[in-house]
């Protein structure tokens, strides 16, 4: 693990203790977890927007899902 200087607003170092205490925990661990989610969330938006920009690029067909059609079940 490395030690890093990061510069931050007052009012948001303050809101990052206190949840920090509320939580258990210490500064750093809450913003590691903060980092890894904010980096995970990324990391999925990207994967979305490529998914959006194939089906933009080739569409769906009128029958390319239709094979489950019989895999429904919408219940009584």
């Amino acid at each position: 693990m490395r030690t890093i200087q990061m510069t931050l607003d007052d009012d948001l170092v303050k809101a990052v203790d206190r949840l920090a205490k509320k939580l258990k925990t210490t500064r750093s661990a809450f913003a590691r977890k903060a980092l890894r989610e904010a980096i995970k969330q990324v990391n999925i938006k990207s994967l979305e927007n490529k998914h959006k920009k194939g089906y933009e690029r080739y569409p769906a067909g009128k029958t390319e899902f239709s094979v489950w059609e019989s895999e429904q079940e919408w219940g009584d």
